[in-house]
């Protein structure tokens, strides 16, 4: 058994919610040498799970070259990645304001789907799995966006909004994973973990 995992996140979301659940974790970032956005990427028409799954699986291989790299304690690895979708379209991170503003204005009034990649590596052993929830949002005003645009919140965040957030005055209706929206699905999170000898 595993006493403690590595997490291979900026997301501060992703570290609240594995103590949620009570796994110890230590944070694995990237240094300034990997070029970490680049692995986002979408290559042409990808469909939006496929896209998930690569991007998450490019993450892990990276953080464990990464903790092979450092000389680090042996533990799991785990790496997640969400993104958002309107039918096949992948709506990832805001690139400024504007683009935030164009991004809520596509989602306003529409369902969409949120989808989360989980991967974990144990030594050569690795597990996966993909988490789908699907988002309502209320029709929005342009004044609306524009306010929420202003907080600064969507910004770094797929689809630009955090279901945790200010975004959720907006909200309608969610099926599926609260947290899997919120970046870490726990259910499937905790299944893998225990497949893998890591309790929780």
């Amino acid at each position: 058994m595993s006493d403690f995992i590595y997490l291979a996140s900026q997301s501060p979301r992703r570290s609240q919610l594995l103590d949620q659940i009570g796994v110890a974790h230590t944070l694995l970032l990237a240094g300034p040498e990997e070029d970490a956005e680049s692995l986002e990427d979408v290559r042409g028409a990808e469909a939006p799970a496929r896209y998930v799954a690569r991007v998450t699986g490019l993450k892990l291989d990276a953080a464990v070259q990464r903790l092979q790299r450092q000389g680090l304690p042996a533990a799991p690895v785990l790496c997640a990645d969400t993104t958002v979708c309107l039918g096949r379209d992948i709506l990832g991170k805001p690139t400024d304001e504007a683009d935030a503003l164009r991004i809520l204005q596509l989602l306003s009034g529409q369902t969409h789907r949120v989808l989360t990649a989980v991967a974990l590596q144990k030594g050569s052993r690795r597990v996966s799995a993909v988490s789908a929830s699907w988002v309502r949002f209320a029709p929005m005003t342009l004044t609306q966006i524009k306010a929420y645009v202003a907080t600064g919140e969507p910004m770094g965040k797929a689809g630009a909004y955090g279901v945790q957030g200010r975004a959720a005055a907006h909200i309608e209706q969610i099926r599926g994973s609260y947290s899997g929206i919120m970046g870490l699905p726990l259910f499937e999170t905790a299944r893998l973990l225990r497949t893998l000898g890591v309790r929780c």
